[in-house]
């Protein structure tokens, strides 16, 4: 039951970025500076800690990991190239927007969202204190997965009713895979493999799509301190919270 309780509140805690983003549209491009430094400091400070972590509790090779790192950030990239670059010349490759990404994005965040209620339901069979701690880490980061998907989705010109209905996927995605976790389980060498995959995504949305849209608009400076707050957020919050 307790897991249960645990994963609904990871899914309220998306709910919140999510409404908080698709509710400040008229601030899309602070919000995506702010989000570009959340999605990194997700990576530098959660996900790649706890690759690190789950390398040295599994004694594996660090370099599949990270092998999987380059196939994520490497897939999107030309997942990317191929939807938007078709029928047209490289040089007319700029600034860009299209609603398959945002939906991309959605459903990515989705299986990274199953794995984290499966995360806490799998470390309550370790310890109790074990799976409060993951359970902390995954809602205290949710809210930005939350914001963080519906600002891209935003950002390349998703319909409402499609964010609203991807992001409510997403946010039950976390419930589905507590619940899961009570049936089946997985090794925790496979979860890191996928992290690394997942961490590589998150890297390139983040330096290579998000980041350069929000400084598509003037006031240079603020953009680039709104991306340093909210990676120190993020730093602040899987440190400290």
């Amino acid at each position: 039951m307790i897991i249960f309780f645990l994963t609904v509140a990871a899914a309220v805690a998306a709910l919140a970025g999510g409404y908080t983003a698709i509710h400040s549209r008229k601030y899309l491009h602070v919000a995506l500076a702010i989000t570009s430094g959340l999605v990194l400091g997700l990576v530098a400070f959660d996900l790649l800690p706890e690759i690190f972590e789950g390398v040295e509790n599994q004694k594996l090779d660090p370099v599949w990991p990270m092998v999987m790192f380059a196939v994520g950030f490497l897939v999107f990239h030309v997942v990317e190239k191929l939807i938007l670059v078709h029928g047209e010349t490289e040089s007319e490759y700029g600034p860009h927007h299209h609603p398959k990404l945002g939906i991309i994005r959605a459903v990515a965040l989705a299986g990274h969202s199953f794995l984290d209620g499966l995360s806490i339901g799998v470390s309550f069979q370790v310890s109790s204190a074990v799976g409060y701690a993951v359970a902390l880490a995954v809602v205290g980061h949710r809210f930005a997965d939350g914001f963080d998907t519906a600002n891209f989705m935003l950002l390349n010109r998703n319909k409402l009713h499609h964010i609203q209905q991807l992001l409510a996927f997403v946010i039950v995605m976390p419930v589905l895979g507590g619940l899961a976790s009570l049936v089946i389980s997985f090794s925790e060498a496979a979860l890191v493999v996928y992290l690394g995959f997942f961490a590589g995504i998150l890297m390139y949305i983040s330096a290579g799509n998000i980041l350069p849209q929000a400084h598509t608009k003037s006031a240079p400076y603020k953009m680039i301190s709104l991306t340093v707050f909210g990676a120190a957020f993020m730093f602040v919050v899987t440190r400290f919270v």
